[in-house]
């Protein structure tokens, strides 16, 4: 099929897709909302689902098993879950945090916690503690069912049959058990049947007020006939009146699965999160970037504030989340337009510097990447300022070097830089791997930098745009906007966490993680450059609202988080489902731990500054090394110093004219840079 053809078979799908999901969503049934919920999200409307042909994209490559990941517990027809925030149950034995509550598999069942954050100097952590233990007698637990936000697992006996199903999602204070069969249920943790009769226990475990919802309860033991529910909560330390009512109720619903939708304009781009509950209505918790800034009129919430290690988390009544951020739109290089002579200058000098100083492309799919983005910029900045002449043979290698990249089968012939299908991870995987790419980390890092690279200089060359066609399997493999056979929904994003998690296994106590925000913010950017240069609009559409749903998380969880007492820096490096980090994977320098939220400090990046005081921009820089001669990142602390002020820009400015080489990333350039504060006008 041409790529025109295919590209009108993808909008007749997504004709037909659209039209399903909104049936889907309004139709109810099984699964649906509570009664309470919004019939109509507010905010912009609807955007149409992209509908890549995921079958006709893992078929363009070679198939092969190169991932390097654990046995997933997953049911057969289950796609293994990687870059979860759950992932660590799908591939280990680890705790998850579900916010607000934390679960972990255990002998006979599972245990459940409430983490309450303790802050030192560099850390913010609220592990895993089991409050209740529950045991239903199980032998093994298996993946049943799973999407971005809620997922489902079979807990079974001895001889493999299901025992019955517990029903967590994020964002979801409860956590069910229903019943396939008879069972015996065991709760320890000190509760005890309340007056209001055997339907109810509750007690204090763990410093909180733990409470279970089950047909029967005495001496701690519930007992579930086929199809009966069992449903745990803790209360808010400072619960509101109706908060026990709430979550009673929604203790007998489980949820079994979350629907993403949403919608980008000018100025908002929407998230709505439909947890789809059995039986009537659910509750769920409002994370801190759900309530910072512009956001839509709420009923059913105040119901009371959990912790969590990123903040108060509140509690409504109710079974759809809406959320909103300002829009960021996926954009190529700072535009030059209004910028004086004297600076246009200055960008020219360093622009012929650094073509000329361009090394070899590395082969691996990080660094590999990071280069072909580096020369990409240069490319068309270059032509931007008029410059052909300096770029042209820049522009020529870097194509060359792509078309290489997205050859269909590369990995036939050779070892690096090519794609292929891992039939059994259900993955793209890129030859040659790096910081565990094989085992699915950092898909969105590494994979974000090619498609930047690819947009930009296709975005005037559709016969480029052509050659490339195999970036779209790049494109699906971490934003497929719906699960297929072939590739996850939405691979590394979390749609309500607000941002993406790069560990593909997620092995860790804490849960999984993710350290450079902005290199995620970069992936939704260069997946909309890639979307269009090659008149995929819908994708545009995804591309902006997952750009700017990161940013709005990136700054409220990374570089401007609100303070916590006993944390003694400004911007938090990692952050865990369970712990925040002043910390990085690679350096312990100051400038690295700033800097990685700021790679590659192109125009995504400046919605770093977007409702963030300038003083805690000027106080992040302070800590990092305001003079940008740091060999870790130097450059791109001074190009966010930039966006504090007018006086800011100008020292930036004329820092970055003079600090040595070594400071500047091999993902930019000082002509990249200069051109950055040079945009941002006096």
């Amino acid at each position: 099929m041409t790529r025109r053809g295919w590209l009108l078979a993808s909008l007749a799908a997504a004709l037909v897709a659209a039209v399903a999901v909104t049936a889907g969503s309004l139709a109810g049934g099984r699964g649906s909302p509570g009664p309470t919920s919004p019939a109509v999200a507010t905010g912009p409307p609807d955007a149409r689902l992209p509908a890549p042909d995921t079958a006709a994209l893992v078929a363009q490559v070679p198939s092969r098993e190169v991932a390097k990941l654990p046995a997933p517990r997953v049911r057969e027809g289950v796609l293994p879950q990687t870059n979860r925030w759950y992932s660590g149950l799908v591939f280990g034995d680890e705790p998850v945090f579900a916010q607000p509550l934390s679960f972990r598999l255990a002998d006979g069942g599972f245990t459940l916690g409430l983490p309450r954050p303790v802050a030192t100097a560099a850390t913010v952590a609220g592990p895993h503690v089991p409050a209740l233990t529950v045991d239903v007698g199980a032998a093994d637990a298996v993946v049943s069912a799973a999407d971005p936000v809620a997922v489902t697992l079979d807990l079974l006996d001895g001889s493999g049959d299901v025992l019955g199903q517990v029903a967590l999602a994020e964002g979801s204070p409860v956590v069910t058990f229903t019943a396939a069969r008879d069972v015996t249920v065991r709760t320890d943790g000190g509760l005890t049947a309340t007056p209001d009769g055997p339907a109810a226990a509750q007690g204090e475990a763990e410093g909180a007020t733990w409470a279970l919802a089950a047909p029967g309860y005495d001496g701690g033991v519930t007992t579930l006939a086929e199809g009966d529910v069992a449903g745990w909560y803790a209360l808010p330390p400072d619960a509101a009146p109706g908060a026990d009512e709430a979550l009673a109720t929604a203790a007998q619903h489980p949820v079994e699965r979350v629907d993403v939708r949403y919608g980008v304009d000018d100025e908002t781009a929407r998230t709505t999160l439909e947890y789809r509950t059995r039986g009537g209505d659910g509750a769920y918790v409002l994370s801190p970037h759900h309530r910072a800034g512009a956001q839509p009129e709420r009923t059913g919430c105040g119901l009371g504030e959990y912790p969590s290690v990123g903040g108060p988390l509140e509690l409504c009544a109710g079974s759809v989340l809406v959320a909103f951020a300002p829009t960021v739109e996926p954009a190529g290089v700072p535009d030059l337009g209004d910028v004086d002579d004297e600076r246009r200058a200055a960008v020219l000098d360093a622009l012929a510097d650094d073509v000329a100083a361009t090394p070899d492309f590395p082969s691996d799919t990080y660094f590999g990447g990071k280069a072909l983005y580096r020369a990409a910029v240069l490319v068309a900045l270059g032509e931007q300022l008029g410059a052909d002449d300096v770029v042209a043979d820049l522009r020529a290698t870097t194509a060359d070097a792509l078309r290489e990249w997205a050859q269909r089968d590369g990995c036939a012939h050779r070892d690096a830089r090519c794609v292929l299908y891992d039939p059994t991870a259900r993955s793209a995987v890129g030859l040659q791997a790096s910081f565990g790419s094989d085992e699915l980390n950092d898909h969105h890092f590494h994979f974000g930098y090619l498609l930047a690279a690819a947009g930009l200089l296709a975005a005037e060359d559709p016969a480029l745009a052509d050659d490339l066609a195999v970036l779209d399997l790049l494109a699906a493999d971490i934003a497929n906007p719906t699960a297929t056979d072939e590739l996850p929904q939405l691979r590394t994003f979390d749609p309500y966490a607000g941002h993406s998690w790069a560990s593909g296994p997620a092995q860790f106590a804490d849960g999984n993680n993710q350290e450079s925000s902005s290199e995620a913010v970069h992936a939704w950017a260069g997946l909309g450059l890639w979307a269009r240069a090659t008149g995929q609009e819908d994708v545009v559409a995804q591309a902006t609202w997952l750009a700017s749903t990161e940013s709005l998380a990136a700054r409220t969880y990374w570089t401007a988080p609100e303070p916590v007492e006993g944390f003694e820096h400004e911007v938090v490096s990692l952050v865990w489902g369970g712990k925040r980090d002043y910390a990085t994977w690679f350096s312990p320098e100051p400038a690295a731990i700033l800097g990685i939220q700021l790679i590659p400090m192109g125009p995504a990046q400046a919605a770093l500054a977007t409702d963030v005081d300038p003083a805690r921009i000027r106080a992040a820089v302070d800590e990092a090394g305001s003079d940008g001669t740091a060999q870790t990142f130097g450059g791109y602390v001074l190009a966010y110093l930039a966006l504090a002020g007018e006086r800011e820009a100008t020292t930036a400015w004329e820092r970055l004219l003079t600090i040595p080489d070594e400071a500047v990333d091999d993902g930019t350039s000082r002509a990249a840079l200069l051109a950055f504060v040079a945009s941002l006008g006096d």
